[in-house]
């Protein structure tokens, strides 16, 4: 029987062949078995499978495979502590820098040197939502997405900048907004963002783009098949922003835009502190390549990255958790009175973006992603196999030079990552570590709080519109008094 015009394939003798010279490039790489079912498959999954084979960069691919799997297990250089000296500690800073590092912030800011970079590739799966994480409404009294909230800070601070440098209207000074997302989360990101209008910024000043995706593999580097005519694939993790950002061209727009320094972070805070003008300001004075915000450790066995040396004099970079062993993780400084190993991992980073331009350079020469094993929907049911992925601490390694900044976790840091249920960062902790931060402000500026149910379970939300971090809010709060849960807003 003769096939339609226009299926894919060689015809011989009555059957259709796969195209020749794209199953000779998959043996080259070893990957021939993708075609292991073809004689099963009808005319229009064939046109699926070789479409699928052909949208793939194998010789990028394979060498991100055998790279990959090259690293596992090679020994690395010995952690040694953060040196003291690369770390701006809370007690350490006085009123004089904080300030100084606040204007000089704002003044970039007004001059359009910094570009706002945020990972927004996940679902909020683990909340038990299909919709990207930053849709989310973590239940405060304003209703407002986590989106809202960070594009109101954005918002904030055009606001003060052009009021700290004369420039006029809050319309002269404008951040640019690089979202970060990935197959799963694009359409209805943008979906959500026009649907409100970009929360009051301007439709041109936010610029979308997605994260890319990688097979799945065995244990032995081959694809593993999730249908007969289709590649199982996985984001390439919240490090694959480097190469999205190289790839689609973007670092070359914020070059043009006169960006500097890009503030990155991932969507899933409550408490981030957008565009802070602060740490900006802080990472100028520095001089640095590249910079992260640090909460201290709560307990040494709490599950979280932290910053390390690796190796005498190198370089700063992030260990996970598993990677300290307990007396490592236990041992005390005994100078400071803190762990030796005490500065987690936030994901609230600054770079420069010559630094950016080396690292997606860097990462992609040397093409070494990390392995998780997982189950991957198969042709065989869930299979166990290797999803690769790059982080966005990745970076770290290549930096001439690293300076950490310590924040608050009940100031910046309020994680939503589980359902409420959970023990842990779920939506319920997060509004009460915003309710309870906002309470203070309040309090802090004049302001009287009235509640019917205990004060440790409520609060005020105060919009983003009256105050960034707690600045300019004697006009609206002093003598006045809020009944708790509320939102104050002008």
């Amino acid at each position: 029987m003769r096939e339609p015009q226009g299926a894919v394939g060689v015809e011989t003798n009555n059957a259709t062949m796969p195209p020749q010279a794209l199953l000779e490039r998959l043996k080259d790489y070893g990957q021939e078995d993708a075609f292991a079912l073809w004689d099963e498959l009808s005319p229009e999954e064939r046109d699926l499978l070789v479409k699928d084979m052909e949208n793939l960069d194998l010789p990028r691919i394979d060498r991100i495979i055998r790279c990959s799997l090259r690293s596992q297990g090679l020994p690395a250089a010995a952690i040694e502590p953060v040196p003291e000296s690369s770390v701006s500690t809370v007690e350490e800073r006085s009123l004089e820098h904080r300030e100084r590092w606040w204007k000089m912030g704002l003044k970039a800011i007004s001059e359009g040197k910094l570009g706002v970079l945020l990972l927004s590739g996940g679902q909020g799966t683990r909340l038990g939502s299909s919709d990207p994480k930053g849709c989310f409404n973590i239940g405060l009294p304003s209703g407002k997405s986590l989106f809202q909230l960070q594009a109101e800070r954005i918002l904030c601070v055009q606001r003060l900048a052009a009021q700290a440098t004369n420039e006029g209207s809050a319309g002269s000074v404008q951040i640019h907004w690089y979202i970060m997302t990935s197959p799963f989360t694009d359409d209805a990101t943008r979906k959500f963002f026009e649907s409100h209008k970009f929360f009051g910024l301007e439709a041109d000043q936010v610029t979308f783009f997605q994260q890319g995706t990688i097979p799945c593999v065995s244990k032995d580097g081959r694809f593993i098949m999730e249908t007969p005519y289709r590649v199982s694939k996985a984001p390439d993790g919240n490090g694959g922003v480097y190469s999205a950002l190289k790839s689609s061209r973007l670092l070359e727009d914020m070059a043009m835009r006169g960006i500097k320094y890009v503030d990155c972070y991932g969507v899933d805070n409550a408490l981030v502190r957008v565009a802070d003008p602060t740490f900006l300001g802080y990472f100028m004075d520095k001089g640095v390549a590249a910079a992260a915000k640090v909460v201290r450790k709560a307990y040494p066995q709490e599950k979280v990255g932290v910053f390390v040396r690796r190796g005498k004099g190198g370089p700063l970079t992030v260990v996970e958790y598993s990677e300290l062993d307990t007396s490592m993780a236990s041992a005390i400084n005994q100078e400071t009175g803190r762990l030796r190993f005490c500065w987690s991992n936030v994901c609230l980073h600054m770079f420069s973006l010559d630094f950016l331009n080396q690292v997606a350079s860097g990462l992609e020469k040397d093409s070494i992603y990390h392995l998780a094993e997982k189950k991957i929907p198969s042709i065989h049911g869930q299979t166990m196999g290797l999803k690769l992925e790059q982080f966005i601490f990745d970076a770290f390694p290549y930096a001439p030079s690293t300076a950490l900044f310590e924040v608050l976790r009940e100031e910046e840091f309020a994680p939503v990552k589980n359902a409420n249920g959970s023990n842990f960062d779920t939506p319920d902790s997060a509004r009460l570590l915003v309710l309870r931060l906002h309470s203070r402000w309040v309090v802090a500026a004049g302001g009287f709080l009235t509640h019917s149910v205990p004060l440790y379970l409520t609060g005020v939300e105060v919009s983003p519109q009256c105050s960034y971090a707690g600045e300019n809010l004697e006009a609206i709060c002093r003598g006045r008094t809020f009944h708790a849960p509320c939102e104050i807003s002008f």
